[in-house]
């Protein structure tokens, strides 16, 4: 099959929409991962003390590393909650709110792929987190 006879993906089928998203988390995920790299903290704030430095600097590097953490800590959870949406899809409950069972808005499925439950069934009432 050449690329011109490759079918193009389906942008409103949820699993290719769900596996696109998918790459691109996993993506950033590698990429915050290599910008972490593999030392401690201690390991580069040490490096850091052989130089005259006002202790406003290693809280700044300090902050710094912590909010990295954050933003991976972050996309592994978005990552966990698309492998679980597919998981659904492959089960046959996708689209199914998980509080009410009832059908889940298109629209918010729409806007958020990986959603389990509706708006206003939502336990934490914070609709854009999920």
């Amino acid at each position: 099959m050449t690329p011109a006879e490759k079918p193009t993906p389906d942008p409103t089928d949820p699993t290719e929409r769900l596996r696109a998203e998918r790459a691109r988390v996993e993506g950033t995920l590698a990429e915050v991962r290599a910008e972490l790299g593999t030392g401690t903290e201690g390991e580069e704030l040490s490096e850091l003390s052989d130089y005259a430095q006002h202790p406003a600097d290693t809280g700044t590097e300090t902050f710094e590393r912590e909010k990295d953490f954050s933003i991976l800590e972050s996309l592994e959870a978005e990552l966990a909650e698309i492998e679980a949406a597919l998981e659904r899809i492959e089960k046959g409950t996708y689209g199914i709110d998980e509080v009410t069972g009832e059908p889940i808005d298109p629209a918010r499925l729409e806007a958020v792929p990986a959603a389990r439950t509706n708006v206003e069934s939502d336990p934490s009432n914070t609709s854009a987190r999920r």
